[in-house]
């Protein structure tokens, strides 16, 4: 599901816009979007401040009443908002402040069909290839969004799961360690050390009989005999990579 903001003060601008997204969606039937209208710069950012809204993508006029729609952008970025911002307007004059913003595409109005369904398509491709790039992990009271590759290790404590990131963060998980093992299996750079252990070999530095030594200079000691095992897959990871 991809969530797209539409924001226009014009509710004939939003109903042409929306109409071309549904035309695209009957397309791509394997594409789900959810579209959202928001009539001023305002509205959109309330809902971004308070209630975590975070859409993939924003189809913005920059001339509306009150705040335009660069401002609301800059608003936005400020605010940690990370959505690509396509601009639909009726002028070129502030194209280059558009793109300061770090705006996907700016539009002149009225928008070519053909040019909306490229940055859909481009859109598609991205999100894709972003997700693959992220995890989402259960976080006491919420989902919580890991850059898989930051991620050093984790650790059962008890009865208690422990994620361990390059940057020092330490979340406590509300997952089991089989389900955490079922969701980084997939990729080759992570491996289960012991029943207590699973790291990412692309932090490991150095490994003894005793001891995993990280890039970060923590050490883990796993149990008795584990190493051994740990530096054949460690072996094989970066020779099968070369």
């Amino acid at each position: 599901m991809y969530l797209i903001a539409l924001c226009d003060d014009e509710p004939a601008e939003l109903d042409k816009t929306e109409k071309m997204l549904e035309k695209y969606g009957r397309m791509h039937t394997e594409v789900n979007f959810l579209v959202e209208r928001f009539e001023s710069a305002a509205e959109l950012l309330y809902k971004v401040r308070e209630k975590d809204y975070r859409p993939d993508l924003i189809l913005m006029d920059i001339y509306m009443p009150k705040k335009m729609g660069t401002e609301a952008a800059k608003e936005l970025r400020r605010l940690g908002n990370t959505a690509r911002i396509v601009f639909l307007t009726t002028s070129r004059e502030h194209a280059l402040e558009a793109f300061r913003v770090d705006a996907l595409q700016y539009l002149v109005k009225p928008v070519p069909e053909d040019a909306l369904s490229a940055i859909l398509d481009r859109l598609l491709t991205d999100v894709e290839e972003e997700k693959k790039k992220f995890l989402l992990f259960r976080v006491e009271g919420r989902m919580q969004r890991v850059a898989k590759s930051s991620i050093m290790y984790c650790e059962a404590q008890g009865k208690t799961q422990y994620l361990f990131l390059a940057d020092g963060t330490k979340y406590q998980l509300r997952m089991t360690m089989a389900e955490i093992f079922g969701m980084l299996s997939r990729y080759q750079e992570f491996v289960r050390v012991g029943i207590a252990y699973i790291v990412n070999m692309e932090h490991i530095d150095s490994i003894n009989t005793q001891e995993i030594g990280l890039h970060t200079g923590k050490k883990i000691y796993p149990p008795r005999g584990a190493c051994k095992a740990l530096k054949e897959q460690y072996m094989r990871y970066y020779c099968e990579e070369s």
